[in-house]
């Protein structure tokens, strides 16, 4: 069987290598167009699915524009039977209505679940102790197709989203692999999602990174390792982005503005929320690197007793 892969980061990375293991006709590989970055923007930069399928020897199309003409002839000479499609973008239907097995996609989440871009970064937000991996057949509306497999995984109440993200690729590269067999085979049945049960998760930009300190701990802890390590929850500290990677939380009584600062400027950073503490294990301040807190207080000087914030810190 004839398989096209479409997918662009490290989370794509191990769903496209057990195919090539599993002795799938990989015939080509759909990523997106290099990009310049790094200090000044001088390197180029390539996704980590080119670099695999590079080093695989495969067939790699970068089109900037999935509708264009030529693209579209291109893909259809491959004569694919089967396409999959594991983070990448959304496709047009002249692309996703293509193959005659149709379009095979690999989500993070139990659909019909965090639909969107952020799946893995909202279910931990929200404290879900549980999420999973889902394959689905492409349709119009992004997210909404029939179901073929799910597979599901806990959360740890400390763990990060990065964390949930490098056990999800791993169970999601099997879930694909076992998916892609059914189809090959024909024997699999497909399960309508429960419009009752969906729910959104979508793309986070950095504005919506602000710490909420006025929130419950138990809220406040969940977003920042919602967030970590990307984009990453962050505040102000003496009128510098202050990012937080790990945090622990207390839950004590106290009459603080929630946002104030305590810390025996040696061991502990804390910060109030509403109903305690959030206590900074992991952070960055801007220009400097990421470090212990230890590491942080044995170098810096904090200037300002409180934090402010994008939201108010007195509700």
């Amino acid at each position: 069987m004839k398989i096209v892969f479409m997918g662009t980061p490290e989370f794509a990375v191990p769903s496209l290598k057990i195919l090539v293991e599993s002795d799938y006709d990989v015939v080509a590989v759909i990523t997106a167009t290099d990009k310049w970055g790094g200090r000044g923007n001088k390197k180029l930069l390539q996704s980590a699915i080119k670099k695999y399928a590079e080093q695989q020897g495969l067939l790699i199309m970068q089109p900037k524009n999935l509708k264009d003409p030529n693209f579209v002839k291109e893909l259809a000479a491959l004569k694919a039977d089967l396409q999959v499609v594991v983070a990448f973008r959304m496709l047009p239907e002249i692309v996703w209505n293509m193959p005659p097995k149709g379009t095979l996609n690999l989500h993070g989440s139990l659909l019909p679940a965090y639909r969107g871009a952020a799946p893995i970064n909202r279910a931990v937000m929200q404290g879900e102790k549980e999420t999973g991996v889902t394959t689905f057949f492409l349709k119009h509306a992004i997210d909404t197709g029939d179901m073929l497999l799910q597979d599901k995984i806990s959360i740890d109440d400390d763990e990060t989203a990065g964390t949930v993200y490098n056990r999800l690729k791993e169970v999601g590269a099997k879930l694909l692999l076992k998916s892609v067999d059914a189809v090959a085979s024909e024997k699999y049945t497909l399960q309508v999602q429960d419009s009752l049960k969906v729910s959104h998760a979508p793309k986070i930009y950095n504005e919506e990174c602000g710490i909420p300190f006025f929130k419950n701990s138990k809220d406040v802890h969940n977003f920042i390792r919602g967030l970590s390590p990307y984009p990453t929850a962050w505040t102000v500290l003496d009128g510098e982005k202050l990012k937080i990677f790990e945090a622990s939380y207390s839950l004590e009584a106290h009459e603080l503005a929630c946002g104030t600062l305590v810390t025996d400027a040696k061991k502990y950073l804390k910060i109030a929320t509403k109903d305690g503490f959030i206590w900074v294990k992991d952070l960055q301040l801007n220009k400097r690197k990421r470090m212990t807190i230890n590491s942080f207080l044995n170098g810096y000087s904090i200037q300002k007793l409180s934090v402010p914030s994008l939201l108010p810190l007195d509700k």
